[in-house]
């Protein structure tokens, strides 16, 4: 939009959309208020405004709900609903996040081949060749009246430790906050943008006022040293840790939309014409909320119908029936005792994988378990990464090692009450890193410091030794290492188990028919002086 001498750009993002185009929860089929056919609306209208607009995408857009799953397995040779609606928003580009390799190489090349956009990423490059390896590494594009903007598409290099190796074969992933310090410059010189952004699937290490850690300063997310340590940019949106936010760090305009369509980010950015060259003189960032005042787009709705009745007849196909009590009332009661659903799926994994101990987590905090009838939709309400299992070779010492950083997980407050550690709630919940084991007996005193939790610990009623080697089953990503749990890392895989959990125990219900709910109890935390298991602190059922 030009105003006399000045003209004002907007730039519009979207992030971790993670599969949300229809405005509706997958597992009671209601209206919400999220998703890509609601964020088209404010897409539309912007453009009214400012025709000339940048639209990007900050990637993890093909993974995370039931669509997107039988979009990636049965509706695989079709084009990925997500992409149909990104190709009739018009975006100019997407960057490639971690969750785009969940389903494997092909279908990520495919969706970047039937993309009318490129995608970015500088920090993905081929094994072989020392190339990105998906296209570019920045685009620019001209708005106005010769005003260059360009973008440059990075990615967190901690894909390798959560991903299935054969997903990432011949890829190798370069320090995010180095290739920024690499590229930035050369785009400078190369191409004298007016305007730099930096679109970077990660997240901020640290609190954006006072700088101090926030988060693990592991490097899987760099963005504040990103703002303070590379000159040059002027805009840095950033994504993976589903915040939302905005905000100025050392000059650079920063935002982060949330995840699942629940805003669109808006950064404005004015440049003033000084003598025949634009500069900056005015930049800010905002979110537009996706809420009950924003209608759904028709035409996206209608662009996705069918497959949407698709999935919805898939989601509602029964699969088994449980005998008994399978559901999961409150994530923190269910991660403080043995229970009939953890001991399902880890029954599941154990003979899935042929070993006798298993480790699991409770993967999404709106879980229910099951009731007496099992469908599609229970699974996938349940199983909504598509996680492999890995079985690894540790030793007793590993095995203790992870149960007291499982252990991190709890606090007791001064009323003796079992509550969360904040650090696994903020900056970004990461609930999924509690695990829960079978095939092995142990008791975690939540109110002892860390590192002296575990007060008993047996395998076949007999102390587990720290020399002793186990075979052990668990999901990819924590086999290799995600969550700090760095005592699995470069441990002898003794075998995997290339079918993901949702089919995993799909196919476990098809076979029996019917399951019976029942646990042997041999796990619990306890935090008072006599040994019992504490009261849970006074929350939400759902956290």
């Amino acid at each position: 939009m030009k105003i006399s001498n000045s003209y004002i750009c907007e730039i519009l993002v979207s992030s971790d959309v993670h599969g949300h185009i229809q405005p509706v929860d997958y597992r009671t089929g209601e209206k919400e208020h999220t998703g890509l056919a609601k964020m088209a609306t404010l897409i539309r209208q912007a453009r009214i405004r400012t025709p000339e607009l940048l639209l990007l995408d900050n990637g993890d857009l093909l993974q995370g709900t039931p669509l997107s799953y039988y979009a990636a397995t049965i509706g695989k040779d079709d084009v990925n609903p997500a992409i149909r609606v990104l190709n009739e928003l018009g975006y100019d580009a997407a960057i490639i996040g971690n969750h785009e390799f969940n389903y494997g190489q092909e279908l990520l090349r495919k969706a970047i081949g039937d993309s009318q956009f490129p995608w970015l990423s500088a920090g993905i490059i081929s094994a072989d060749t020392e190339e990105p390896a998906f296209g570019k590494p920045y685009i620019v594009k001209c708005i106005g009246n010769g005003i260059r903007i360009a973008v440059l598409g990075v990615t967190t290099h901690y894909v390798p430790n959560w991903e299935n190796a054969a997903h990432i074969e011949g890829l190798a992933f370069r320090d995010a906050l180095e290739t920024v310090k690499r590229w930035v410059p050369l785009i400078r010189e190369r191409e004298h943008p007016h305007l730099l952004v930096v679109a970077y699937h990660g997240g901020f290490e640290r609190d954006l006022d006072s700088g101090e850690a926030a988060d693990s300063l592991s490097g899987e997310n760099q963005a504040y040293a990103m703002c303070m340590e590379v000159p040059g940019i002027d805009v840095l949106i950033t994504g993976h840790q589903h915040r939302r936010l905005t905000g100025e760090l050392n000059g650079v305009t920063v935002i982060q939309p949330g995840f699942g369509g629940q805003a669109l980010g808006k950064i404005t950015v004015e440049l003033e014409r000084e003598m025949e060259d634009w500069r900056i003189s005015a930049k800010h960032s905002e979110l537009m909320l996706v809420d009950s005042s924003v209608p759904a787009a028709p035409e996206i709705v209608q662009s996705v119908e069918a497959i949407e009745e698709r999935t919805q007849h898939w989601l509602d196909l029964p699969i088994g029936k449980v005998i008994g009590d399978m559901r999961v009332v409150s994530p923190l009661r269910c991660r403080s005792a043995d229970n009939a659903f953890m001991e399902f799926v880890n029954r599941v994994q154990m003979e899935a994988a042929h070993v006798k101990i298993s480790n699991a987590a409770l993967l999404n905090e709106a879980s229910e378990g099951f009731g007496p009838q099992v469908t599609m939709r229970d699974i996938m309400s349940n199983f909504i990464y598509p996680n492999t299992l890995t079985v690894l070779q540790i030793s007793g010492a590993d095995i203790r090692a992870a149960l007291e950083q499982t252990a991190a997980y709890f606090i007791v407050n001064e009323q003796g009450e079992l509550g969360i550690n904040p650090a696994y709630v903020e900056p970004k919940p990461q609930h999924y890193n509690y695990d829960m084991w079978e095939g092995i007996e142990y008791e975690l005193h939540a109110g002892k410091p860390l590192g002296q939790r575990v007060v008993k610990l047996l395998y076949e009623g007999e102390p587990i030794q720290d020399e002793t080697k186990f075979e052990v089953v668990m999901n990819n990503y924590r086999a290799a290492g995600g969550g700090d749990y760095d005592m699995f890392r470069g441990k002898p895989v003794v075998r995997e188990v290339q079918i993901d959990m949702a089919e995993l125990v799909a196919n476990d219900l098809r076979k029996r028919g019917t399951i019976e709910a029942g646990c042997d109890h041999n796990w619990r935390v306890v935090g008072s002086s006599d040994g019992s298991i504490i009261k849970m602190a006074k929350s939400p059922e759902r956290i």
